[in-house]
């Protein structure tokens, strides 16, 4: 992974955080993209790896171009793209949900994806080289009730990234997806507008997914023979079977 470039999307926290780690310590160059500064400059100060920090909002089509079209030299060139900023808001029925959150979920979860990997993807095609890696859900392969709109993003993610492989394939460039299941992050606490409590019975009774186990897929899909394309992988806890059914202890 040495001087390659390595861009990830949500990287002040959970696993775009960690996949930083993973991909630091085998000596990639990173440019760590967020919307907190703070934490993107905490990440920072502890990688021993070169890196490069652009603060903005993956949904404001505007400041995605301007940020990427800003990279200095040293970077601009990136190998390999890791869309995984992301987010869910609300668990209601339909009928009982907020618009704001529909487009809180869809600016970030497809908009934003889509905006971020059209700005990256003119040097890797002039290049005929690259990988990009999409970060979707379990929610994109099944739906389950109260989530309509998060699963329809998903969806949306899992639809563009075959697309996208289709489209990318006569030049050269990987595009990969990862579907994770339950995974315990900042996740849930952001779905239940902060509410801690609420969001620890998501993972009451299981040992979910950690970020360094999904980071740990990130390398490995970015570490592939180039001729390898470990092309869509649902990855789930032991005790989660699919979105609903899950074996908790007692």
């Amino acid at each position: 992974m040495k001087e390659k470039n390595i861009m990830i999307t949500g990287a002040s926290s959970g696993i775009g955080w960690a996949a930083a780690e993973a991909l630091a310590a085998e000596g990639a160059r990173l440019i760590l993209c967020g919307r907190r500064e703070n934490r993107l400059k905490k990440l920072q100060a502890q990688l021993d790896t070169p890196s490069h920090l652009l603060v903005f909002d993956v949904g404001d089509r505007k400041k995605v171009f301007e940020k990427i079209n800003s990279l200095p030299e040293a970077f601009s060139s990136i190998d390999i793209l890791i869309n995984n900023a992301g987010n869910a808001h609300g668990l209601n029925p339909v009928h009982k949900s907020d618009l704001n959150d529909w487009d809180a979920m869809i600016d970030s979860n497809v908009k934003g994806l889509m905006y971020v990997t059209k700005a990256v993807l003119p040097a890797m095609v002039s290049r005929k080289t690259g990988h990009i890696i999409n970060l979707g859900s379990i929610a994109g392969k099944e739906v389950y009730p109260n989530g309509s709109v998060y699963c329809s993003c998903k969806f949306a993610v899992d639809a563009f990234t075959q697309g996208l492989r289709l489209d990318l394939n006569p030049l050269g460039i990987k595009v990969s997806a990862i579907h994770p299941g339950m995974v315990d992050t900042e996740f849930s606490e952001v779905r239940f507008k902060g509410n801690k409590d609420k969001a620890s019975k998501v993972y009451e009774g299981i040992t979910p997914l950690h970020a360094k186990d999904v980071a740990d897929l990130i390398l490995y899909m970015a570490q592939a023979p180039d001729h390898v394309n470990i092309a869509d992988v649902l990855l789930l806890p032991k005790a989660q079977a699919n979105t609903y059914l899950t074996q908790r202890k007692s």
